[in-house]
Order: structure tokens, then sequence, then C-alpha cells
């Protein structure tokens, strides 16, 4: 059976066995068989692939296989000039608009925190998750690498951390996020925008204490909820500062 020789580089290597990463990978074909497919029955979801070169040439997943290549496999944002290179999809991944599965509602509620629009459903389907990634441009953010294969998927990332501050990190790292960032923007309950309002306006939901301490206040444009700079405000100003974001200025989750 004809064979093939593989190297993943950089975080493609979290994807692969102990004893495979970061070394040449031989694996056994079957001729015409695409390159999709290969890396794909190695682990690797095609949505976190920036470039492959086949035998020194870029090329697309589609390319079939006869046995004797060399692939090399790189990863999103690798740090190379791949300008005069086949990148795997015609619009960049660098969106702010994003859509999360159901395991990822705290994520997807910080990303709300530093103003990204993040859509987020703990009752739909993963067919319906792809439809609205495709349908809306937006980044498809999963724990489920079997999501990320499907053929349709253009734009999606693997969030490889447990914690979801640390799921956070991550994806405004990888994704260069900090400078896109507008915090104390929009709500992160509904995902709506928040805009200044006036405490006459709303003094009447207000607690009594809030109302005597607090004189600036916001409004979700969708969901009403109201924001003030309450007790957990400096708290999140540090762990946004943390992140390399620009603060800006807001209100805090009413308390």
């Amino acid at each position: 059976m004809p064979t093939v020789t593989l190297r993943f580089y950089e975080e493609l290597n979290d994807f692969l066995p102990g004893s495979l990463r970061k070394r040449d990978i031989e694996r056994e074909i079957q001729p015409g068989e695409s390159l999709k497919h290969l890396i794909e029955s190695m682990g690797v979801p095609h949505t976190e692939i920036e470039v492959v070169l086949l035998n020194g040439v870029s090329v697309d997943l589609d390319r079939q296989l006869q046995g004797g290549e060399r692939i090399s496999v790189y990863p999103m944002f690798e740090s190379l000039d791949v300008t005069p290179i086949l990148r795997l999809r015609q619009r960049p991944l660098r969106t702010s608009r994003f859509v999360t599965d159901a395991h990822l509602g705290k994520l997807a509620r910080y990303l709300r925190l530093l103003g990204f629009d993040t859509l987020f459903f703990n009752d739909i389907g993963d067919q319906r998750l792809v439809e609205i990634s495709l349908s809306e441009r937006r980044i498809l953010l999963t724990r489920d690498r079997a999501l990320l294969m499907r053929r349709t998927i253009t734009h999606g990332c693997y969030v490889h951390a447990i914690e979801p501050w640390l799921q956070l990190v991550e994806v405004v790292e990888r994704l260069d996020l900090a400078a896109q960032a507008r915090p104390f923007s929009r709500c992160m309950v509904c995902n709506g925008s928040i805009v200044a309002t006036q405490k006459a306006l709303i003094e009447d939901q207000l607690p009594d204490q809030v109302a005597r301490h607090h004189d600036t206040f916001w409004r979700c444009r969708e969901c009403q909820k109201i924001y003030w700079q309450g007790s957990h405000y400096s708290k999140l100003l540090k762990s946004i500062a943390g992140l390399g974001v620009d603060n800006g200025e807001a209100g805090d989750v009413k308390s």
C-alpha cells in the first residue's frame, strides 16, 4: 500500500498522540484519498489549518494523493509570511462574530464582556450551529472535533482549555482579538448592545442602595437589563487588563 510522509507544526501537534508530535509521520493511504480525509483521520480538524504544502507546493484540501508525497501542515496564524501561498479560506478568520456550542456558555458571556457579538444556544443541534456559522459568517467555537470536521465549516476554532476564563485567554490570544475588543459594550445575558441611560428613566427599577450610591447607568437595548459600575467592576478591569485589552468605560453587571 502506498505511503506519504506528514509533518504537523506548532499547536496542531496538540491533536496528535504524544508519540506522533513534532516529527515526520509515515502513513499508509488509499490511492486517490483526499488530503482532507487523511489529515482529519489523524484527529486534526480542517478549520485549524491555514496552509498545506505538498512536496513544497501549496495546495487545497481536495488534492488527491497517490503515494510518495511529503505533506507539511501549518496552523492558523503560524508566524511565517504566507502571502504568496494558497490559504485554505478566502476570508481571514480574524472576525469578531462568534457562535458557541452548548458547552461554552460561560465563554460566550466572557466574549460578550469584551464586546464581541457572540451567540450561544443550549437547545439547538449541531446542524443548526453549522448553518448559523455559515449564514452569518461567525466563527464556530467548540470542543467537539467532529463538529469542526464537517466539510461545510469554513471558520471554526477548537477550544483546548477547560476552565472558562482560560478559554477566553486562549481565544483572545489565538485569534489576536485584543485590539478589536470593546469591553462593557455588549450585554452578557442576551448579546444586545449597551447604551447610556438617564438615572431618572430607570430609578424605579433600582435597588435602594444602588440608587443612593450611583448616578451613571447603562441599559441593554434588547433585554433592558441595567448596568452600573458595581462592586465587581474593579476586579473585572484588572482581569481584562491581563488580556492586553484596553478597558474602556462602562458599567458592571447588576448584582
